[in-house]
């Protein structure tokens, strides 16, 4: 009767519904009755239908996944997966899908994670509410369906998951409607008095074999550990104690089986009739466990948590080894719960024969004084609630409340290291533990200190991720895509707090800015790897394009698309492809105009933004169509004096764009930086320097300069009046953003005129430089090499990338000279002219057709002397410029 009564309530109502009912008993029917009602009330070929399954573990979504796509698939439902192993391009995607599997929850008694699943389904009953309220006549509706094994207040969770109509509909069954009985039997081993919780549980290890062989009835044996290292160690054990009896057949499935495995001390398990499965593994090697298992290959399987819940697996003994588990670094006991939802993974019904109370919590005073003393609410006597800017946006990027409080402690003049620091302590990353067997694979990574605590992992992985340091070990991998995941929204969120915080954290906002963008490009904002931005660029083609110099955009558009294939050893038309999405990035240009009114404390400046390449980015563009830059503006006493979002749809109607400003004389100087930085792309950020006049008619200028690789080189400098000299000239820190300092005019005769022209036509191609470098660079290259190195920055902005020495994380450090200091711009000559002005500096270079003539050795030396000669002419207190205009 209870189930006929079920189906009517689920298949021909809408009304909410929460069931609990044992394992095995068939739950899993109502979510799919649930959608066939679903379908049945939708019109316009599914149009607008969209159901989201939520689980507490990957492998249950990833087991449901495979299910309803082959059931639901043929009608016409597009199924996707958005779990921590699967991979998203563009989050936008699921809104093509119709049934949407998801791991953002966790059970509701998780003291730590619990609340997600509350703000969850407040959150789409809030918005339900607002869109009815302001539609009255809208025909959507929204329906919520939950169950449960182990859950004992089923009335509180129906009276949460209440609608207009009333209270959800309840379904509760006991122990008795379970389909396939269990015995349940207890073991007690004796703890000696030598012996911590460690050895204990090392001891049980040696116990497995003879439970196995008394309980198994030759039947499949699923075993629960507490930590994964426990899992491995387990399965090595029971290897040496014991040996199955099986067919020729069966081994030859299972040989099957290992081949395809990609951890070899599971392969040599798995040969003999035992596996492991755990979150660390690679997602290919859980799905062959999985599937080895379920068809019955597989004789034992040992596990942690992650096949506790709701996973539909043929064990017919289970055995928990160890009472307690590992819980924040912490030993914890099992909960009821817990164990009877692993009890319940023995006697599915499909596959065999045989076989406490958590209240709600409610938002305290206590925490709403909290939340106001921050400034992320405002409240009256009367507990009328209303949130701030600050705190919509918390709400908005998903931001912990500890996180928030970290954040309100910013000064304002934080370097980028620090802000690295502060993101790398925020709670979204609490659940990345260091674990033991990872400190030698940290300590490994050039940064000062050791690797001691969880949020000191983090920060290292974020710089070897930035840093394009290749990592291996799956495990690291998996926290790596969890701790960009995160921080990217964890970022974005910091960048709008400090736009609204204070006017006087300019080295904040910008430090902030490009760490949301580095974050999102997962590069340093100078790093010499933009081409892996690219679309089919890994991080082995784009090593080999840095190899070849072709460190920035601009030298790999100036690239002819033969030497690009010969680079990267791909066919045409490879190459033509890279150059294509190269030219079709948006390409800037910032000037600055002061408007002639002037006044001993105030003046007023034009700045423009121009789209240089707007016609040719109107057919076809690269860039997503989101794509921004924000222009921000300090002066030397770090006030942010104008800040704004520019969208490049805006640009790309006209080409440019502009404002006026009006701005305030501090008394540390007349500069003003600007700073032009874009949120997707590393490689195409402005910066230049701007010096405001207060009291005279005097105009002063500003170039744009690209943040690039910064080198050493003789700089030319087109006059404005296009005239036949040539001016040469070293850029120092004075100079940056100013035409026409430092000039030394040279005449040149007709003779050395074509001589020069010569000379740079015959300039190293990428390929020849390639071919140098691979045979300059005869042993392994260090690690230091792929970090980033701090650079300069302009004058009016203090040095934000400098390492500061006081004892906390520290950035990556590159070597001083490192060979991309030397090659990175292969093309620039040996600088001279800032010790000899007179000197005309003529490189004599090996035509195209000449290369062949020399042989390796020669290269080698002849790249020597010249990496010799440029260490030693590279001033170091120089602070470099663009060669865009080059």
């Amino acid at each position: 009767m209870q189930q006929i009564t079920t189906l009517f309530q689920v298949l021909y109502t809408n009304k909410n519904f929460v069931a609990c009912a044992p394992t095995g008993s068939g739950k899993t029917v109502l979510f799919e009755l649930a959608i066939v009602r679903l379908l049945i009330e939708a019109s316009d070929a599914w149009h607008n239908v969209r159901a989201v399954y939520m689980a507490p573990i990957k492998a249950l979504c990833s087991q449901r996944f495979e299910n309803w796509k082959q059931k639901f698939g043929p009608l016409g439902l597009n199924c996707k997966e958005l779990t921590g192993d699967t991979e998203i391009d563009d989050i936008f995607e699921i809104q093509d899908a119709h049934l949407i599997f998801t791991t953002p929850i966790h059970v509701v008694k998780d003291k730590t994670r619990g609340a997600t699943l509350e703000v969850v389904v407040s959150r789409m009953k809030t918005m339900h509410s607002y869109h009815l309220a302001v539609n009255p006549e809208s025909k959507a509706s929204m329906r919520f369906v939950a169950v449960s094994a182990t859950i004992p207040n089923i009335q509180d969770v129906s009276e949460w998951l209440s609608d207009e109509s009333g209270p959800a509909t309840c379904l509760e069954m006991d122990e008795s409607h379970r389909p396939v009985k269990l015995r349940k039997v207890v073991l007690g081993f004796p703890c000696g008095s030598n012996q911590n919780e460690f050895r204990f549980d090392l001891s049980l290890n040696y116990k497995m074999a003879n439970v196995i062989q008394t309980y198994s009835d030759q039947k499949p044996t699923l075993v629960f550990c507490s930590t994964r290292k426990g899992v491995q160690q387990s399965a090595s054990v029971l290897a040496k104690d014991a040996r199955f009896i099986m067919s020729i057949d069966h081994k030859q499935r299972l040989m099957k089986y290992a081949n395809s495995l990609l951890d070899a001390k599971l392969r040599d398990l798995f040969i003999c009739g035992i596996g492991y499965h755990h979150a660390g593994m690679d997602v290919s090697d859980r799905k062959i466990i999985e599937e080895a298992f379920t068809v019955g290959d597989l004789p034992v399987l040992f596990t942690t948590s992650t096949l506790a819940m709701g996973v539909n697996l043929p064990a017919h003994l289970v055995v928990i080894k160890s009472t307690s588990h590992y819980v924040g670094g912490a030993c914890e006991e099992y909960s009821e719960a817990d164990l009877l939802q692993m009890i319940g993974r023995a006697g599915r019904p499909q596959l065999d024969k045989c076989g406490i109370e958590t209240k709600l919590q409610e938002l305290c005073l206590k925490n709403l004084n909290s939340l106001a003393s921050f400034n992320l609410i405002t409240m009256d006597e009367d507990i009328n609630i209303k949130p701030t800017e600050t705190g919509k946006l918390m709400a908005r990027y998903c931001v912990a409340f500890d996180t928030v409080k970290q954040f309100s402690r910013v000064t304002g003049t934080e370097t980028l290291l620090e802000l690295i620091e502060m993101i790398s302590k925020g709670k979204e990353f609490s659940d990345v533990q260091l674990r033991v067997n990872e400190k030698k694979t940290l300590n490994m990574f050039p940064m000062d200190g050791k690797i001691k605590s969880n949020d000191m992992k983090v920060n290292c992985l974020i710089q070897a991720q930035l840093g394009c340091i290749p990592i291996q070990e799956f495990g690291l991998i998996q926290d790596i895509g969890k701790i960009f995941r995160n921080g990217n929204r964890v970022s974005r969120y910091l960048t709008e707090f400090l736009s609204h915080h204070s006017k006087s954290n300019f080295s904040a906002q910008l430090n902030s800015l490009i760490l949301a963008k580095c974050f999102r490009a997962k590069l340093w904002e100078n790093s010499p790897y933009v081409s892996r931005q690219l679309e089919r660029i890994g991080l082995t083609l784009a090593n080999a394009m840095v190899n070849a110099g072709l460190t920035t955009f601009s030298k790999i558009e100036q690239t002819s698309p033969r030497e690009l294939e010969m680079i990267v050893n791909r066919h045409p038309p490879f190459g033509n492809q890279i150059k294509e999405s190269v030219s079709k990035l948006p390409k800037y240009e910032v000037s600055l105009e002061q408007i002639p009114r002037y006044s001993l404390s105030t003046a007023e400046i034009s700045v423009t933004v121009n789209l240089m390449n707007f016609k040719e980015m109107a057919s076809k563009q690269t860039a997503p169509d989101h794509h921004y830059v924000t222009l921000i503006i300090g002066d030397c006493d770090n006030n942010v004096v104008f800040q704004q979002k520019i969208q490049n749809t805006l640009l790309l109607k006209s080409g440019s764009w502009s404002k006026k400003i009006e701005v305030t004389r501090t008394p540390k100087g007349e500069e003003l930086s600007i700073h032009l930085i874009s949120s997707e792309y590393v490689g195409l950020d402005v910066q230049q320097e701007y010096r405001v006049c207060y009291s005279a008619k005097e105009r002063f200028g500003a170039e744009s300069c690209i943040r690039e690789k910064p080198t050493w080189r003789v700089q030319r400098i087109h006059d404005t009046k296009k005239t036949e000299d040539t001016t040469l000239t070293a850029p120092t820190s004075s100079n940056i953003g100013k035409v026409g300092v430092m000039k030394t005019s040279v005449s040149f005769t007709s003779y050395l005129n074509n001589l020069k022209i010569r000379n740079e036509r015959l300039c190293e191609t990428p390929v020849k430089r390639l071919k140098m470098r691979m045979n300059y660079e005869t042993a392994a290259e260090s690690m230091q090499q792929f970090t980033y190195k701090p650079k300069d920055t302009l004058p009016a902005a203090k040095n934000q990338l400098e390492p500061h020495n006081n004892g906390q994380m520290h950035r990556i450090s590159a070597n001083k000279a490192s060979v991309y200091t030397t090659h990175a711009n292969p093309e620039h000559s040996a600088d001279s002219d800032h010790l000899l002005p007179g000197f005309l500096d003529v490189t004599f270079d090996l035509g195209v057709n000449d290369w062949d003539d020399f042989d390796d050795g020669n290269l080698v030396d002849a790249s020597d002397v010249c990496y010799e000669s440029q260490v030693w002419l590279q001033p170091h207190n120089i602070q470099q410029k663009t060669d865009k205009e080059l």
